[in-house]
């Protein structure tokens, strides 16, 4: 039986206290607990990737390496919170059974201003904590997100038209963050369980062996039933998430220049809405479910919950069991009691957290451990772009996308410093894969490109782009002001440099004519201008950067024959003085070429004066045949 006959109301309180932390534990945020708290479950498709992309672990650990000391000392932290907030229990203990029934006051202060000491103590240790961890992880992350950005900035062309966009964005950012919480939390908290599990665990068996071993009883019944409801929630809440995803897209598809431009030009708005409205409604379904998933279960926990106190109470009552246990005894194993849940449910998830930890880093080295298609010189060879004349020559250049035939074969041609080259051809010739391998957006399979003699291999990237310059049909500009884009070419121009190159570009006159000038936002992808307006405002954007070397890939081919006109003018302005490529597509663009070249199934077939190669009966002038016989039938 009980050594002391305190009031009924420390029992009730005692009651009162462990049901509060027997509910706490099992809704705790983290915990995995069973009234929603979150599970961790193995995902398959985070151990197809592990087992895919292997992961060592002294690769992890060479991340943290620089951060020895900060880990220890977060440990050391961790261990003393968890060992300082069960003095919590003892203290009750004291209370109950010896300050308050001797009526104790100076002994009942003290104890109280150690209740309050424990609670300010473990909250700063935690604060600091906190506070340290999240500061490496954060170093760390940022090493990671750096490095993984520089390294696929070096990627070639290749692999961002093989690679879907959003999947690189989302390893650059959900997985970063994903592993920032690996970091900065998931660490921690097995930590933190652990020692606190660990130390629980021995205040207990120190409070009472008996009670100690009734626990082993009732505590494994409470977390099968705990993480069968969690799991059940859980289900539930990825059909809700992945619902939820479809959604985003729908807005994201829908309600973006393009796509709003694309619904009213299609007339799918009514669809569109139906297809919203569709998914809307079935989030509304998935959302009652998970508030309602596992209810009956919850309330079979519920009543676990009020019995494993009850049966401790119970076996406290029996002289066999109780072991001449006191109420502030009682009270202080029962707060203990509750306060095991968390952590033991914590430890559950351990491994599945491993695994997705081990999925996230996977993702990012696989991409690190990509190798680049083009690479940077290891030494490069000293080129000043301001000496530089301008003569380029493509020897026996041929070339294959990966996995594909040759689209280009044999390739030799010769750009004379100062001379416009205009290259033709049906399509699928290799027009514009010629044209973008002397800016190394591709590299030649088989042969060589050289600008003054120097392979454009052998030159830094940096250098490389001060010489050759592109202007290309697909004109992109950032959603940013003129000036921002203009800047990207030369961050040093003043405003008088800017508006010199607009007035070269033939656009100085409606930028000038803008409210807010240069200051003007350009919109999301240029839209706030015409095809014709942002065209000229990427060529003036080249015309800042003063390359020597020029590609045009038939920068005109898509605009009606007026803002052709003035595009094209303002093009030839660009082009005095330097060796320009241009990929044609309007035969008329190609008249004043210096030099003609026609492709035909990735080889030379013909070349010389565009007028001379008109009158002979070959590729050039049979081209010229079929385009004005097409004109013809157009016109009525």
């Amino acid at each position: 039986m009980l050594e002391s006959s305190s009031s009924s109301s420390a029992s009730r309180s005692g009651q009162g206290q462990s049901a509060k932390n027997q509910a706490g534990a099992a809704s705790a945020p983290g915990g995995g607990g069973g009234r929603g708290g979150p599970v961790a479950r193995l995902n398959p498709a985070d151990l197809k990737q592990v087992k895919l992309h292997p992961v060592k672990p002294a690769r992890i650990a060479a991340l943290f390496k620089p951060h020895k000391l900060t880990i220890a000392i977060v440990a050391l932290l961790i261990s003393a919170a968890s060992v300082i907030g069960l003095a919590q229990p003892f203290l009750i203990r004291a209370i109950i059974d010896d300050a308050l029934p001797q009526q104790d006051t100076a002994l009942l202060a003290w104890l109280a201003g150690g209740l309050v000491a424990v609670a300010a103590a473990t909250a700063a240790i935690g604060v600091i904590q906190t506070w340290m961890a999240t500061k490496m992880g954060q170093k760390v992350m940022h090493t990671l997100r750096t490095r993984l950005f520089t390294h696929l900035q070096a990627q070639s062309l290749g692999f961002f038209t093989r690679t879907r966009s959003g999947e690189v964005q989302s390893r650059l950012t959900n997985d970063i963050a994903g592993m920032q919480s690996v970091v900065t939390s998931t660490a921690t908290s097995v930590a933190s369980n652990l020692t606190t599990a660990v130390a629980t665990a021995i205040a207990m068996a120190a409070l009472s062996w008996r009670m100690s071993l009734l626990s082993l009883v009732v505590l494994p019944p409470a977390i099968w039933l705990s993480r069968k409801v969690a799991l059940m929630r859980r289900d539930v809440t990825s059909a809700r998430q992945a619902e939820l995803a479809g959604m985003y897209t729908q807005i994201e598809e829908g309600l973006s220049v393009s796509g709003i431009r694309l619904a009213k030009t299609l007339g799918t708005t009514g669809r569109d809405v139906e297809r919203f409205a569709g998914s809307s409604h079935r989030l509304v379904d998935l959302e009652m479910r998970s508030q309602l998933a596992g209810r009956w279960r919850m309330a079979t926990m519920g009543i676990v919950f009020a019995a494993i106190p009850a049966v401790i109470y119970l076996a406290a009552g029996f002289p066999a069991t109780s072991g001449g246990m006191t109420i502030g005894t009682l009270v202080a194993f029962t707060a203990l009691q509750g306060a095991i849940f968390r952590p033991i449910m914590g430890l559950l998830n351990v491994g599945v957290q491993w695994v997705t930890a081990m999925a996230l880093f996977s993702r990012i080295f696989e991409y690190l451990d990509m190798d680049p298609e083009i690479k940077a010189p290891a030494n490069p060879t000293t080129l000043d772009p301001e000496s530089v004349q301008g003569r380029v020559r493509f020897g026996g250049v041929s070339f294959a996308y990966r996995g594909g035939a040759d689209v280009l074969r044999g390739i030799d041609l010769e750009l004379a410093p100062g001379t416009a080259t205009a290259i033709v051809g049906p399509t699928g010739s290799g027009k514009s894969t010629l044209g973008s391998l002397l800016p190394r957006l591709h590299d030649p399979s088989r042969g060589s490109i050289t600008i003054d003699g120097i392979d454009i291999r052998e030159l830094a990237p940096e250098t490389l782009n001060r010489i050759v310059g592109v202007v290309s049909q697909e004109t992109y500009l950032v959603h940013a002001s003129i000036r921002e884009n203009l800047l990207l070419a030369d961050p040093g121009a003043d405003d008088a440099t800017l508006w010199k190159a607009l007035a070269s570009a033939q656009i100085a006159d409606l930028v000038a004519g803008l409210p807010e000038g240069l200051d003007t936002l350009v919109g999301a992808r240029g839209h706030r201008f015409s095809g014709g307006e942002q065209q000229r405002l990427a060529i003036a954007r080249t015309i800042l950067r003063n390359p020597k070397v020029l590609v045009l890939d038939e920068a005109t081919s898509a605009l009606d024959n007026t803002t052709e006109a003035l595009v094209q003018q303002a093009l030839d302005l660009l082009a005095v003085g330097r060796t320009t490529l241009t990929i044609a597509h309007r035969l008329s663009t190609v008249e004043g070429a210096d030099q003609l070249v026609v492709l035909e199934a990735g080889r030379i077939v013909e070349r010389g004066l565009p007028a001379t190669l008109r009158e002979n009966d070959g590729p050039y002038a049979r081209l010229v045949a079929a385009r004005e016989e097409k004109v013809t039938e157009l016109v009525p």
